[in-house]
This record gives structure tokens, C-alpha cells and sequence, in this order.
């Protein structure tokens, strides 16, 4: 059986701000950052392994951009996109036919509803500043992949001063927001849980936005 009831270790209420937040953007989200996708997307995807995957998860999936993306690259994956807010993944699914639909899953990255070693990557894109417990959040990911699999990760960059600023802000005044990490940090984090780096670069959008997209092997 593929996917298995985990007990949930942090509490929903600490994601209310985030789950309200995104009800609200959902409906306009893709429109009003379009640009910002188009860069931390192009980035994801060509860090996404060619070889042979059959199960691809997709950790703060949005309204399913990265799975748009992927379908021509990825014709025989079966992609499952897992998000928190319900009004995201409604946006997701009204993207795909019946050719090639992946799978939406309501949850928590904290404590994934998967059976352990099924995917042969994780994507994990944009999300990565949100999670109130990182390291269980990584925990999480390596668990589910199966020896050799590949995790992916894109996210702000904290090494950048207008991204720095700019969380440190966010934690002031967006209630959503939890931080964000430097290059050294988000790699350390990595090797420490398990994770063998593949590749991992730094890289500005733009003159506010810095961003970092790791590639690592379980």
C-alpha cells in the first residue's frame, strides 16, 4: 500500500496564518507571480534527475506549476503534488486532463502521509521558508525516498542582504512567514540528516529576490 496515516507532530494552528494567507492568493497567485515562477521553476526542473523515475513528490506544490512543467519532460512519472492549502490544490486541479493527471494530496510536510522509500525524487520549490520544523521536514523527505533517490530543493537564499532584510521583516510582520537559510546552512542540514550533495548554487532573479537550488542523493 502506498500511502499510510502518520501521527501529525505540529500542530495545524501553527499553519492557520499560512493555510489563510494562501486562500486568499490561490485565485490569483500564478498571474501575480508570474515571473518569480518562471525563475525558481526553470531552475527546479533543470536540477531534476533524467534517469528513470517512476514516483516524483512534489512538497508545497501550489496550484501545480512544477507539474505543468514536467509533463512533457516526465511522461511515464507518476507525480503526486502535496500542499497544505485545500484552495491552492483546487487551482492545481482544474490544470490537467485525463492524459496525464497527477495526484493531489491535502497535508503536511512535517509528517508526509507516505509510506517509507516510494519516491525516487522530492521536489520541494518555494516552500522551504514556511516549515516551523525543518530538520523533521528533511527527516520527512529522506524517509520517503528509496536508497538513491534524489531530493531537490529550491528556496530563498539568506546568504543575499535583500533577502535577509527582507525575512527579517517577514518575521515581524507576516505571521505565515518562518525564515529563511544560507547556502552552508540548507547544505549542512542536508549531509547531517543523510543526504550525499549532488550539486548546490546560489543565484539572483531579479534585484530583490537571491535564490538557491540544492541537489542531493539519499
Amino acid at each position: 500500500m502506498m500511502f499510510q496515516t502518520r501521527k501529525t507532530a505540529i500542530r495545524l494552528n501553527d499553519y492557520r496564518p499560512l493555510v489563510r494567507t494562501y486562500a486568499r492568493y490561490a485565485p490569483k497567485y500564478d498571474r501575480r507571480w508570474w515571473s518569480y515562477n518562471e525563475a525558481t521553476l526553470t531552475a527546479t526542473v533543470e536540477a531534476i534527475p533524467r534517469e528513470r523515475i517512476l514516483r516524483m513528490l512534489n512538497v508545497g506544490c501550489g496550484t501545480g506549476l512544477l507539474e505543468q512543467a514536467v509533463k512533457d519532460l516526465l511522461p511515464g512519472t507518476h507525480v503526486i503534488g502535496l500542499d497544505l492549502s485545500p484552495e491552492m490544490l483546487r487551482q492545481a486541479q482544474g490544470k490537467f486532463g485525463v492524459a496525464w493527471r497527477p495526484s493531489w494530496i491535502n497535508g503536511q510536510a512535517e509528517s508526509l502521509p507516505f509510506i517509507s522509500g516510494i519516491f525516487d525524487v522530492v521536489v520541494c520549490a518555494n516552500s522551504f521558508h514556511f516549515f516551523r520544523q525543518p530538520v523533521r521536514v528533511v527527516e520527512e523527505f529522506r524517509r520517503v525516498l528509496q536508497p538513491g533517490g534524489w531530493l531537490v530543493l529550491t528556496d530563498w537564499c539568506d546568504d543575499y542582504l535583500a533577502c535577509r532584510l527582507c525575512d527579517r521583516v517577514l518575521r515581524l510582520v507576516d505571521p505565515a512567514h518562518f525564515r529563511t537559510y544560507g547556502l552552508q546552512q540548507c547544505k549542512d542540514l542536508l549531509s547531517n540528516m543523510g543526504f550525499k550533495m549532488d550539486r548546490a548554487r546560489r543565484f539572483k532573479i531579479d534585484w530583490l529576490w537571491g535564490l538557491m537550488t540544492l541537489r542531493a542523493r539519499a
